[in-house]
């Protein structure tokens, strides 16, 4: 007799984008896309929203995902094994072709698409840091390699997980960046690398739209929260999250001044869904949340919402003469002209992503 299968934990979320995307889904009924970046943490929330869809919907459709490592990921998430709605395909983000793709998926394949989502970017600050100009060259090189395989496979809608870094360091009188705000990076700083590939990445866009009736959206993504985060990189709400979850004090490594906002992964997913078949090609849209926090509030909220005792440690004093930093973004457009908003409230975002850390032991 066999086991009965695990629950997935993501179901009540997968349940309530499939709820918040329904109108959307028939543009791809019978139809590919393709994904590159589907095993990272927007990726993983585009394939795993998709599958369940597919399945809901009886759509018969297919997501291919560009994986370094397909293998490995299945290694990682067994469920995806044999599902109909994903086919994964090897290759390097960077260099790979249409001819690639279609010499592994074979010929009783479509060598059609129905759109392509680019959201293959690594965010790892140690990286960036480290060998700035091989980021640089990533994020050009993949997206031009992704653009060329849209032209390639007729995919008109292309949709460009960019980021609300292209805007440089927010002013301090600048409350929220809306996506008119003309500020830039100090392109004279290697550490700059990350931020000047996505303007260029936005700007390849443009000239592919020019050049071959390419329909770029362009999603300019701040910082979330939620399932597949990872809780020992450098983003401060999945490192409190780890703290917490081991009944330690949170640790805040600077002064805890600077203000961030965190939407919901399963939010972000129907974001990116509704900018993909919605939005108005080459017009950014933000993708975050409004509600500014400051890192140390985020640390108690943390605290308080998974019932940590312990008062949060911060390693510096703020500076006094220096306006605390910010990266916030508006929001108003993609509520304006998409219908979209924040569904999860920063609380509940905090419980879910701790209680999917537990259910994975990533509390150790």
């Amino acid at each position: 007799m066999n086991a009965p299968a695990e629950p997935n934990p993501l179901a009540e979320d997968l349940a309530d984008v499939l709820a918040r995307t329904s109108g959307l889904w028939e543009a791809v009924r019978g139809r590919s896309l393709f994904v590159t970046g589907g095993t990272g943490f927007f990726g993983r929330w585009l394939l795993e929203s998709f599958v369940h869809a597919s399945a809901a919907l009886d759509l018969g459709a297919t997501l291919v995902v560009l994986s370094r490592d397909p293998a490995g990921f299945l290694r990682r998430a067994p469920h995806l094994i044999g599902d109909p709605a994903v086919r994964f395909v090897a290759g390097d983000v960077r260099t790979f072709t249409a001819a690639d793709v279609h010499r592994q998926l074979g010929d009783g394949t479509s060598r059609r698409f129905a759109g392509v989502i680019h959201a293959a970017t690594d965010t790892d600050a140690r990286v960036q840091a480290d060998d700035p100009l091989l980021t640089l060259e990533t994020v050009i090189q993949g997206t031009r390699a992704a653009l060329d395989f849209a032209v390639a496979t007729d995919a008109k809608r292309f949709l460009l997980t960019s980021s609300g870094a292209v805007y440089g360091p927010q002013p301090d009188d600048v409350s929220h960046l809306s996506e008119e705000y003309p500020g830039g990076p100090d392109c004279a700083r290697p550490a700059s690398a990350y931020a000047e590939g996505k303007r260029a990445a936005e700007l390849l866009c443009a000239c592919y739209h020019q050049r071959h009736g390419l329909e770029p959206l362009i999603a300019r993504c701040f910082a979330f929260a939620g399932p597949f985060l990872p809780l020992d990189g450098h983003f401060a709400i999945g490192n409190f999250i780890r703290d917490a979850l081991r009944g330690q004090a949170i640790r805040i490594a600077g002064d805890g001044t600077p203000f961030r906002s965190y939407l919901y992964a399963a939010d972000l997913a129907v974001w990116l869904w509704t900018i993909l078949w919605r939005g108005e090609p080459m017009r950014p849209y933000n993708v975050g949340s409004g509600e500014a926090v400051s890192i140390l509030e985020l640390a108690r909220t943390v605290a308080r919402t998974l019932a940590v005792r312990a008062a949060p440690q911060v390693a510096l004093p703020p500076c006094p003469k220096t306006a605390p930093a910010r990266y916030v973004p508006s929001v108003e457009r993609a509520a304006a002209e998409l219908g979209l908003t924040v569904h999860t409230s920063l609380p509940d975002a905090i419980r879910k992503t701790a209680r999917w850390a537990k259910a994975q032991g990533l509390n150790g």
